[in-house]
C-alpha cells in the first residue's frame, strides 16, 4: 500500500497538510465538508503538493515535518 502526504490550499488561502492512502477519495471528502474539522469551512480546496511513502511511519513523520514550516517554506515546497 502506498501512503501519501498532501498540502492543499483551501478557498480562503490557508494551506492544509494532511496524510492518506488515497488522495483522490481524501480530496472529495475534504471538498464535501466530511474531511478534517479545519478544511469543512474553507472550501473548495485544490491540491498543491503530494508525496507518496512505504510505509505510513515514513508518511507521518514527513507529515509532521511539513507541518512544523513555515508558510513561506510551505511555498517553496509546493513551487519545487
Amino acid at each position: 500500500m502506498t501512503h501519501y502526504v498532501y498540502v492543499l490550499e483551501c478557498a480562503d488561502g490557508s494551506l492544509y497538510t494532511g496524510y492518506t492512502t488515497d488522495v483522490e477519495r481524501r480530496l472529495a471528502e475534504h471538498d464535501a465538508g466530511k474531511g478534517a474539522k479545519y478544511t469543512s469551512g474553507r472550501t473548495p480546496v485544490s491540491l498543491q503538493y503530494t508525496e507518496s511513502f512505504e510505509s505510513r511511519s515514513a508518511a507521518m513523520k514527513r507529515e509532521y515535518a511539513i507541518k512544523q514550516l513555515s508558510r513561506a517554506e510551505k511555498e517553496r515546497l509546493i513551487d519545487y
